[in-house]
């Protein structure tokens, strides 16, 4: 239950004055200044990389801000953060620490000396398989759920488009078309299949396993099992599965799935890129990581980034934050951050199982500019709900083709952000736009490695900042479970259900 502290913080926010976004820019010159922050890192081989981020067109304001502050000391965010870096119990529920930091250098000493020599081990293997070790692998079929699937297809989209060193799959759906595509790709001859499921029993994923090793079987290929790498934090259970432990890449329990991308979950990432540009991926994060420990209040991005959606959410009332990509590599961030932020936050009790005093997270959604200035911007500038944007874009195209192509991109970005603010009057009332419509942008000096590692620590960070200002659990996900188990009853036939879910069974087939 949020204490008296607590709700007198936010009493003061609601009770503040809400000038315009115009308004806000005319008293005070230096705005753009004060809520704009650009990072720059240095990854040995790679060259410098930045990011700017720009918040001076939110509604964020010198009050409001303070007020955030003066919320991060009451919510103890300080000693939640160095417990999280520190190894401590941080997702009471299941009694865990949450250690995916340390998986690219951010934790304590034994953690971290713990994930160097588990990533060593990966790239051990990479690189034999790399050097032929297991025969021609022109082909990975990737096959998990979740966090599982959803990091590494981002990581790979993002990072391949114009070479890959192994051509990767992913595959996490349980319909059984989205397998067979994967296999019309693929030379089952020259093909690797991995399987990334934390316990090794989840039901699509185990499911797809074994119909994959019956596609390599059918196909002619000797020891399917023999072609399979496991992605697990449950070693033992992949051995009773048939996997040889020497092609077993475990990953800690204490390393959540929807965080698990920076562990051997990573592994087709790995293959697809080489484990150079895998380490650079890891390295782009750890800058994050740094910089999130070590800053204070507003200069903390992540935080700031925070701020901003509770603002929007709890004193606007905004039920939906929306994300777009100025980039055709970041197709699948939307998807990826709905994972991350919805899972983690979508939560109505707080980390000691009391009501929640308010709303958590928004829904997140999103799309790929241009395309989505044609399809769903018409919501965003003249419909009557109000929706924070976040604009993702590349300084470097991504493409070799004439750079009017990239001009008409980043000039679209950024006209879509200024006509959001500055709307327009319109004696028709059909074509006037309200403006003062809030939106942030993180403008990166080039989609590298390091910066998506950089972008994906930012996001967990900003998560959990969040998370910690509503007093909730972000890393466990029970929530998920529900479904999964009605499913079971449902084939089991054990269980009573409501007549429409049995008409519906009778429909289908299923009774």
């Amino acid at each position: 239950m949020a204490s008296d502290t607590h709700n007198e913080i936010w009493s003061r926010l609601n009770d503040l004055p809400q000038p315009t976004l115009a308004q806000l820019f005319d008293a005070d010159a230096d705005r753009v200044a004060k809520l704009s922050q650009r990072f720059e890192f240095e990854i040995p081989g790679h060259g410098t990389n930045g990011m700017l981020l720009d918040w001076s067109k939110t509604h964020l304001d010198d009050d409001v801000l303070s007020a955030f502050e003066e919320l991060v000391e009451a919510s103890g965010f300080g000693a939640a953060r160095d417990a999280m870096f520190d190894g401590g119990i941080v997702n009471p529920t299941e009694g865990r620490p949450a250690t995916h930091g340390a998986m690219r250098g951010s934790g304590t000493e034994t953690q971290v000396e713990e994930a160097e020599a588990l990533l060593a081990r990966m790239g051990m293997l990479v690189e034999a398989i790399h050097q032929g070790a297991l025969g021609e692998v022109k082909h990975l079929i990737h096959i998990g759920i979740g966090g599982s699937a959803l990091g590494p297809d981002l990581a790979v989209d993002a990072l391949t488009r114009d070479l890959a060193l192994v051509d990767v799959h992913v595959v996490s759906n349980i319909d059984g078309l989205a397998l067979e595509q994967a296999f019309a790709g693929c030379d089952p001859h020259a093909t690797l299949i991995a399987v990334a499921s934390k316990t090794f029993t989840t039901t699509e994923t185990m499911t797809n396993a074994a119909s994959a090793l019956k596609w390599l079987a059918d196909e002619g290929v000797t020891d399917p099992t023999g072609r399979v790498i496991a992605l697990t934090a449950n070693p033992e259970r992949a051995v009773e599965w048939g996997v040889d432990e020497t092609r077993i890449l475990p990953f800690p329990e204490s390393v959540g799935g929807r965080y698990s991308l920076w562990s051997s979950i990573g592994f087709p990432v790995a293959m697809a890129v080489g484990m150079d540009d895998f380490r650079a991926f890891l390295a782009g994060a750890h800058a994050i990581d740094t910089h999130f420990r070590d800053t204070e209040g507003r200069a903390n991005a992540p935080l700031l980034a925070a701020f901003a959606d509770q603002y929007y959410t709890r004193v606007r009332g905004c039920q939906t934050r929306a994300v777009f990509a100025y980039d055709e590599r970041l197709a699948l961030f939307p998807d990826y951050l709905q994972q991350l932020e919805m899972e983690s936050n979508g939560k109505s009790v707080t980390a000691d199982g009391n009501p929640v005093s308010g709303p958590t997270a928004p829904v997140t959604w999103g799309g790929v500019g241009t395309d989505a200035q044609h399809a769903v911007f018409q919501l965003l500038h003249q419909g009557t709900h109000l929706i924070p944007v976040d604009f993702i874009a590349s300084i470097a195209p991504g493409d070799e083709l004439d750079p009017a192509h990239h001009k008409a991109l980043l000039m679209n970005c950024l006209a879509q952000g200024a006509a959001l603010m500055a709307g327009q009057h319109s004696d028709d009332p059909a074509r006037s736009y309200e403006g003062d419509r809030p939106s942030a942008i993180f403008l990166v000096d080039d989609l590298d490695p390091a910066m998506l590692g950089a972008l994906i620590a930012f996001h967990e960070h900003r998560t959990f900042a969040n998370a910690v200002l509503m007093g909730i659990n972000p890393f466990d996900q029970f929530g998920v479970e529900l479904g999964k188990s009605i499913a079971k009853q449902l084939d089991s036939g054990e269980g009573q259900f409501d007549p429409s879910t049995t008409a519906l069974m009778e429909a289908a087939g299923l009774l």
